[in-house]
């Protein structure tokens, strides 16, 4: 059988060829794994990227948020993003701001400490964008609405 196929070569091969983002933090949330899809989303490079603070993805006025739930999923071993997916703003390297879904596998050693967490994330700013363009739409629609008589308010 081709080496190829060994296991670790085949999980490695995925991960570093993903058009997926897919970060791994340590429980410091120091990046250690950075993968091509992440480099496409967030601007740095692989190189630019290990070793350093997640703070480099989090847009400063959610890093106390952050954190906060970060350490607390350290200390306690549990999330609720492995089965759900999180919507959040992040930041790219040129300063742009994009939205966000991800989810988490939390990897743990022999005895169940958490070594940290690894997140599969995809840019969903133009899904984003649409949403709320066409959200405002039906505002401003309804509004029309209201004036013109049609639409009265629901007090339910």
């Amino acid at each position: 059988m081709n080496d190829f196929f060994a296991h670790p070569s085949l999980c490695e091969s995925i991960v570093d060829q993903s058009s997926v983002a897919i970060v791994f933090g340590d429980r410091e949330g120091i990046i250690r794994l950075w993968n091509t899809g992440a480099e496409t989303m967030f601007g740095w490079t692989a190189g630019e990227a290990i070793g350093k603070s997640m703070d480099m993805i989090i847009p400063e006025k959610h890093r106390e948020r952050h954190w906060e739930g970060y350490d607390r999923v350290m200390e306690t071993g549990v999330t609720k993003y492995g089965q759900s997916v999180l919507a959040v703003p992040a930041s790219t390297k040129d300063g742009r701001r994009i939205s966000i879904e991800f989810n988490v596998v939390l990897l743990k050693d022999a005895d169940g400490r958490v070594l940290g967490v690894a997140a599969t994330m995809q840019d969903v700013t133009a899904r984003w964008e649409q949403d709320k363009a066409l959200r405002t739409r039906l505002a401003e629609l309804e509004a029309k609405l209201k004036q013109a008589g049609v639409l009265t308010e629901n007090k339910s």
